[in-house]
């Protein structure tokens, strides 16, 4: 029994030093990243480009594998359900903060180990070129005067863009159900239904509207940011429009299942800082529209228990779930 206890004492050791040594090696072999969305999309276009930057970090393969489906909850419970290693983690997005509150998925933050947020996006607000409103104040005035008459598209109900123009009327003291959402797969079916007049509006990130704005079929009265973009210098903040500051959009993090190394996570954030903070990143992503934005993971980890609270409060609010 002596000898037995000695061997299986001796063998726990080896492990632990094992495991030690591995962590300290991280990473050793190529780390997948998965991608809750379709290739070809916003979320695809950031998670490659980020990739490419922390294979140079990293030393190793970063593997974009895409997991669309069901709105983001195929990919992000791909995620939280991984092996905790540190070589399969992901790229979260907004609606990570829905699912549990829309009721599509228990899935939600808390599966999650937070890594580092890379980018935020505000969302815009946008307008039929020949609308009569000319400004953010005379649309909330009509949407106020005569609830349920505006139809708003280019998102799913529930949507992060849709959230945000919620937290735009509610901070107007305008009931956010007056707007009716007519839904869709993304922004360019809105756009669309916008410039053939079946909408009122849409709410979406600035670039998706860029061909559309150059075309002059729509125009946009403002952007839901505590700042005027670099990229789109000429739209006005939610703030100067309306004298009541907001920031309010999507955003996309690093994320990995819960249980992951210390080391890794630690390894992983340094890389992700210092990708978003090289000029070649935030070129590609100033160049696409996209904004850049890094935390840490304890940062990140408050972060995105905030966006849950919020995002429930809204969704209550807009009584999209009964």
């Amino acid at each position: 029994m002596k000898k037995l206890s000695l061997r299986t004492a001796a063998f726990a050791l080896f492990a632990t030093l094992a495991s030690g040594a591995a962590h300290a090696d991280y990473p050793a072999r190529p780390i997948q990243l998965i991608v809750p969305w379709a290739a070809g999309g916003g979320t695809d276009s950031v998670a490659r480009f980020l990739a490419s930057g922390l294979e140079r970090e990293l030393g190793q393969p970063v593997n974009v594998i895409n997991r669309p489906g069901a709105g983001g909850v195929i990919g992000h419970t791909a995620i939280a359900r991984a092996r905790p290693d540190g070589y399969t983690i992901g790229l979260a997005t907004a609606e990570l903060a829905t699912y549990h509150w829309m009721k599509t998925s228990p899935t939600s933050y808390k599966d999650m180990q937070a890594i580092s947020q890379v980018n935020f996006d505000a969302a815009s607000f946008s307008v039929k070129a020949d609308s009569p409103w000319q400004d953010v104040n005379a649309a909330f005035a009509a949407i106020k005067s005569e609830p349920g008459k505006y139809k708003l598209s280019g998102i799913p109900a529930g949507a992060a863009y849709h959230l945000a123009l919620a937290r735009a009327l509610s901070d107007a003291e305008i009931d956010p159900r007056s707007v009716v959402v007519v839904p869709s797969q993304g922004a360019a079916p809105g756009f669309q239904e916008l410039a053939a007049g079946g909408v009122h509006m849409v709410t979406s990130a600035v670039p998706e509207g860029k061909s559309m704005r150059d075309a002059g079929l729509i125009k946009t009265l403002a952007v839901i940011s505590d700042k005027r973009l670099d990229a789109y210098p000429d739209i006005p903040t939610i703030g100067e429009a309306t004298g009541r500051e907001l920031s309010a959009g999507t955003w996309r993090g690093l994320i990995g299942p819960k249980g992951m190394p210390e080391e890794a996570v630690a390894r992983l954030a340094e890389a992700a800082r210092k990708v978003t903070a090289s000029q070649e990143f935030n070129e590609l992503m100033g160049k696409a529209g996209f904004g850049v934005k890094w935390s840490d993971p304890q940062a990140f980890a408050a972060f995105m228990a905030e966006s849950d609270a919020t995002s429930g409060e809204l969704i209550q609010q807009l009584e999209l779930v009964r």
